[in-house]
């Protein structure tokens, strides 16, 4: 698999890694075997990028990247985890005491002295300007507790305001045919000073994927039901922010630009792999099939200009009266 690199990461990924929510069951059950199966598939095909969250099931991501991890001995993997979604979303919940709390117990789910990347898992927006903050990490990496740190975010304007800061390896952000405005700033400035950037919700909740229908349900247990208009959590990471409806009206526009042999959700990952500012893209898998049909986008050719601008139309068409503004 290609493999990129960010200065501040410091350390080389497969350019498709794996997101692994869906292994807390925030997407609706997983059992334990079949999660560790698709984390093997996952890293049989060059993923070397996992990416969890304390928050993640109450902590069953990620004991079981932390069993993978165990399993598998490989050097190459690196796992990215987040937090600060355990307490109420306040600045002043921010603080050194609470992230000192919340590392060590995702280095036991994880079964690791130090942590190769903590992110900040989508603060209140003050947080990224706070200079307490950044000490308190700074802290962390110097303890070698983890060996770097980033955001998770939900704008453009956020994104921004992190990269500005020198501590910081890594942006994650939304970024998917859906969602383009990381475009237009985020990610020349990331490039520009070497901080990587991860995609996330690449295929917008599986919208991307054209497997859904106006009939489609959905579990109740799954946010694409109890977050469908941001009940629990920010609205943008369901679906991307994109009406249901409208995302299936832009699929269908979409539809027609799949290269031949390709599936739908490939092609939309193939569209993020192909900005060469993203470092890894973090699709989820609920089986060792789509872990392995995900990797295999990196061996698909480049979509090409004309494609990239037929994107972009339905995009500006779309869906970006519906977000564009938003994040």
């Amino acid at each position: 698999m290609e493999t990129r690199k960010a200065q501040r990461l410091g350390r080389e990924v497969g350019v498709v890694g794996l997101g692994c929510w869906q292994l807390g069951g925030d997407w609706g059950r997983v059992e334990d075997a079949d999660a560790l199966a698709l984390l093997h598939a996952a890293a049989d095909t060059g993923v070397t990028f996992l990416d969890t969250a304390d928050v993640y099931g109450d902590g069953r991501s990620e004991a079981l990247v932390g069993r993978f991890l165990g399993e598998r001995g490989d050097d190459r993997l690196v796992v990215a985890t987040k937090m600060g979604r355990r307490v109420e979303q306040v600045p002043e919940n921010y603080t050194r005491d609470n992230f000192r709390a919340w590392n060590d117990r995702s280095r036991a789910n994880l079964g690791l002295d130090t942590l190769d990347l903590v992110q900040l898992h989508c603060p209140p927006t003050p947080v990224y300007s706070r200079d307490e903050v950044y000490d308190a990490l700074d802290e962390l990496v110097a303890e070698q507790r983890v060996a770097a740190y980033g955001v998770s975010v939900e704008t453009a304007d956020e994104a921004l305001t992190a990269i500005a800061r020198p501590g910081v390896a890594s942006v994650q952000i939304i970024l998917n045919a859906f969602r383009q405005k990381p475009l237009e700033r985020v990610l020349p400035a990331a490039a520009a000073a070497g901080v990587a950037i991860i995609a996330r919700v690449p295929l917008a909740s599986g919208l991307l994927s054209g497997r859904y229908s106006a009939t489609t349900e959905f579990p109740p247990d799954d946010h694409r039901t109890y977050n469908r208009h941001g009940e629990a959590f920010d609205v943008g990471e369901t679906f991307a922010g994109v009406p249901f409806e409208v995302g299936l009206a832009a699929v269908e526009r979409l539809r027609p630009l799949v290269p031949a042999g390709a599936t739908m959700a490939q092609f939309a990952l193939r569209w993020i792999v192909d900005q060469p500012q993203v470092t890894v893209v973090i699709p989820g898998a609920r089986s060792a099939e789509q872990a392995r049909g995900n990797a295999a986008v990196a061996d698909l050719p480049p979509l090409g200009a004309e494609v990239h601008a037929a994107v972009r139309a339905v995009y500006d068409e779309l869906i970006g009266p519906h977000v564009h503004a938003r994040w």
